[in-house]
């Protein structure tokens, strides 16, 4: 090993990982889940930061918190889903009840 390189622990591999899928899906529609308020985001990745995925918000249970970009952290995502091609898309939310 080189001097002054240090070797990737998995939490660097998996944050690594991580980082470069959702670049990868850059533009498409995501629902994220975190353990702490507001708890879930539906939006379009906009761009990854860092460790930070862009999310621009189109649903949050709070209204005064969409439509508006939010800066959240790899390691805040608890659970996640990204449309993709021939996959189930995320249901539209509202207070009329779901649907399309």
């Amino acid at each position: 090993m080189e001097q002054g390189h240090k070797a990737m622990t998995s939490n660097d591999r998996h944050e690594e990982g991580l980082i470069q899928f959702f670049s990868a899906h850059a533009g498409a529609k995501m629902l994220a889940m975190t353990s702490s308020f507001p708890f879930f985001f539906i939006g379009r990745i906009n761009q990854v930061i860092d460790d930070y995925v862009v999310l621009r918000v189109e649903t949050t249970n709070v209204a005064e918190l969409e439509n508006r970009k939010w800066h959240i952290h790899l390691h805040d995502i608890e659970v996640f889903y990204i449309e993709r091609e021939g996959w189930p898309s995320i249901p539209q939310l509202n207070e009329t009840g779901g649907g399309r």
